[in-house]
């Protein structure tokens, strides 16, 4: 179990991390996103002991990384975004390297070969890693991490300059690990948290901005922004579907309709976005009916996570500062007994992002 608790960190007059509060229960996955120089690196090496905090707590299965560092790294499997290898040894060279300087006591020949099947590097086992690809040096990389089989991995963009297999592969490998381990995982591949992670903590300006599940955030925000949407394949002419459609929104629902392609022969797709935030499948059903035209697909316009994303740190990319973010409830991971009513929400303002080494002295 990793619990942070109201942990900062300043460089100079700079402050990269502001008093953030989040926990990680054990055996699930959570996702760490954040624009590039919002903190989460920062938090990452923190987290790891990698850099110090300048106030606040970060507890590895209840033991303090700055009291105890070293029993608390102990429980630690850290990746970097830049995999620690020595690239002139062997991969089982290195792998013994590593149990050595961990100071493993798990048997030695049994253990490495687990590891090496897990992250199936074993027909690479003799190969020098300069030799081989990114994708297997990634695999080495998490194979390191695992060595000494710590509860707690930390992976910090492990997918990073990925061919889309070898990103499949390492997915797979992260769900696999989830099984056993506490992970924490950072991606600028959203789509990649959203199959993997089982929570997602998104971190704006140092501060956490939204912490919870996909599902629940898509929900929030999408009835905080007061839109309902609709995608719906329809058969008949398209100027005349889009003439009933918007007539019916003008008369109902404040909609606003665009067709933007034709997937079959005389079908064409129209997306509905409703002001109002009511379902519009009834009405649209209806009207259907009463022209005799088919409806061949009807799909509720959920938020993907790159929406969600996108619109907690910069709104919807076209407002001006003044413009608000919807207010996203937060878990107090440190209090949640002790939470009060005016630390129960965060509230985002849209602000332009700084550059990385603005805020996090090189942050990327």
């Amino acid at each position: 179990m990793i619990e942070v608790k109201h942990l900062t960190k300043n460089y100079g007059d700079k402050v990269a991390v502001k008093d953030i509060s989040f926990t990680v229960e054990d055996g699930q996955i959570l996702g760490l996103l954040g624009p590039n120089g919002a903190g989460k690196s920062t938090t990452m090496n923190m987290l790891t002991g990698y850099i110090s905090s300048t106030s606040g707590q970060a507890l590895i299965n209840g033991i303090d990384i700055l009291e105890d560092p070293i029993k608390a790294k102990a429980q630690i499997g850290y990746l970097p975004e830049l995999p620690p290898l020595y690239m002139d040894m062997t991969v089982m060279g290195y792998l013994n390297f590593v149990y050595d300087l961990k100071k493993c006591r798990l048997p030695r020949r049994s253990h490495l070969k687990d590891v090496c099947n897990l992250c199936k590097i074993s027909d690479v086992s003799e190969r020098i890693i300069k030799h081989l690809s990114k994708g297997y040096r990634q695999r080495v990389g998490v194979a390191q991490a695992l060595i000494g089989n710590p509860p707690i991995l930390i992976l910090d963009e492990p997918t990073v300059g990925l061919d889309p297999k070898q990103i499949l592969d390492i997915r797979n490998l992260i769900k696999k690990l989830g099984k056993r381990h506490t992970v924490i995982l950072s991606s600028h591949i959203l789509s990649e948290v959203q199959a993997v992670c089982d929570r997602i903590v998104i971190i704006n300006h140092g501060e956490v901005a939204a912490d919870d599940t996909t599902e629940n955030l898509s929900n929030t925000v999408s009835s905080n922004a007061q839109t309902h949407k609709l995608t719906v394949w329809i058969k008949g002419d398209q100027a005349e579907v889009l003439t009933a459609l918007r007539a019916m929104g003008e008369e109902k629902f404040d909609l606003k309709v665009e067709s933007f392609s034709e997937p079959e022969p005389g079908v064409f797709a129209y997306d509905l976005e409703s002001s109002v935030g009511i379902d519009l499948r009834p009405q649209v059903n209806q009207l259907v009916q009463e022209h005799g035209w088919d409806i061949y697909k009807m799909d509720l316009g959920t938020m993907t996570l790159e929406d969600i994303f996108l619109r907690i740190t910069m709104g919807d990319g076209l407002k001006p500062q003044s413009a608000k973010v919807p207010k996203i409830r937060l878990r107090n991971a440190a209090s949640p007994q002790r939470v009060t009513q005016e630390e129960e929400y965060t509230e985002v303002t849209n602000v332009p992002i700084e550059p990385a080494d603005s805020t996090e002295g090189g942050e990327a």
